[in-house]
């Protein structure tokens, strides 16, 4: 039998088994058993280099010519399987169009988020921008500027993280609360000031009502006619817009605070319903937040002239004004990774706070 026959042979019975194929698995074990590496096809190719020059003239074109109609075989019946396999899919599965979608899964928003942003659009409607600064302080900012005498509490290691210092430096802290962004602001800018300055701070705090790290808000106004009766009126009006309430109660309790003088703590009338609180009603008075005029000590540390330019401060825990608002009994599952927890209290971020149709 010569070469030519034998091609002709291989040709035919390669051909009847790729249309006889039944699947795409079986077609793709002929493919490989045909033209892969150690295929047929291949191996009578490798064949060429010890044949004579004649030989090669006429078997290279006829190998190569095998190898193409075998490859536009292989495709075709690749082709006609697919389609079948389709075909067959089609007709034995269906399709309930008129079925509602599966709702994918959806995070939300941390209530901690969610009082931020009330916050936010809140003050901005007063007239606030927000000013933001770092977490980790110096002395000066964090203390000093705001007349923190040398020897007051928060100058403690039991109250303070203080960071390992470098050689003849004054150790770094984690920020006790958000009042140095005041001083940053009044350092950098000319009054009039307004803004309010929300953040994460740190204490060496942990129980129910107290972490390690919390978030505050502050709020400064500085310029030549604010008076305490600014400062009532403002908390007044957001309590007021935060509670979602017409009627507010308050008073000013006399306090202390390095940075401001005088100083004073806001209460207000509330009620208990459930583990939320209702305020504007009931019998009972709650401390709310601190605030006071700025010190003169304190604009004076800023570069400012306290004879020239007064001011207020006020400052409070975002996290208790989710917890009062919102009925979270516990601190601490706002830090811990419970998804439940956060489902249940979290909102959607789809729902932006703003004054027209409601905060929350």
């Amino acid at each position: 039998m010569t070469a030519s026959s034998d091609l002709d042979a291989l040709e035919a019975r390669l051909s009847a088994d790729i249309e006889a194929a039944s699947d795409l698995a079986a077609l793709d074990a002929l493919r490989v058993g045909a033209l892969g590496k150690k295929g047929e096809v291949s191996l009578k190719m490798r064949e060429l280099g010890k044949m004579s020059p004649d030989e090669r003239q006429v078997m290279g074109p006829a190998l190569n010519g095998l190898k193409d109609r075998l490859n536009t075989l292989l495709e075709r019946r690749k082709t006609t399987l697919e389609d079948a396999a389709m075909t067959a899919a089609l007709a034995s599965e269906t399709v309930d169009v008129t079925r509602p979608v599966k709702r994918e899964a959806q995070g939300s928003l941390h209530p901690v988020a969610q009082v931020m942003e009330e916050l936010a659009v809140i003050f901005a409607d007063m007239g606030f921008a927000v000013a933001e600064g770092p977490d980790v302080e110096d002395d000066f900012h964090n203390f000093t500027a705001l007349n923190f005498p040398e020897d007051h509490p928060a100058r403690d290691t039991h109250d303070t993280f203080f960071m390992k210092a470098a050689d003849g430096e004054t150790p770094k802290v984690l920020r006790t609360h958000t009042s140095p962004v005041q001083i940053r602001t009044m350092l950098k800018n000319k009054p009039p000031i307004r803004i309010i300055a929300p953040g994460r701070v740190y204490r060496c705090d942990w129980d129910q009502t107290h972490t390690p790290m919390f978030h505050q808000v502050e709020g400064l106004v500085i310029d030549k006619e604010t008076h305490m009766g600014h400062l009532k009126g403002c908390l007044m009006d957001f309590v007021a817009a935060f509670f979602e309430t017409d009627t507010v109660e308050a008073r000013f309790r006399p306090h202390h605070f390095p940075f401001t003088e005088p100083s004073a703590e806001m209460d207000v009338r509330y009620e208990r319903v459930g583990d939320a609180v209702k305020v504007g009603s009931g019998d009972k008075w709650m401390e709310i937040l601190g605030c006071g005029m700025v010190h003169p000590n304190v604009i004076k540390s800023c570069g400012l002239d306290p004879d020239e330019y007064q001011g207020f401060a006020f400052g409070m825990g975002v996290d208790r004004l989710a917890m009062l608002k919102y009925g979270m009994p516990d601190l601490r599952p706002f830090f811990e990774p419970d998804t439940r927890w956060l489902s249940h209290y979290g909102f959607s971020p789809l729902l932006q706070a703003n004054l027209a149709t409601g905060l929350s």
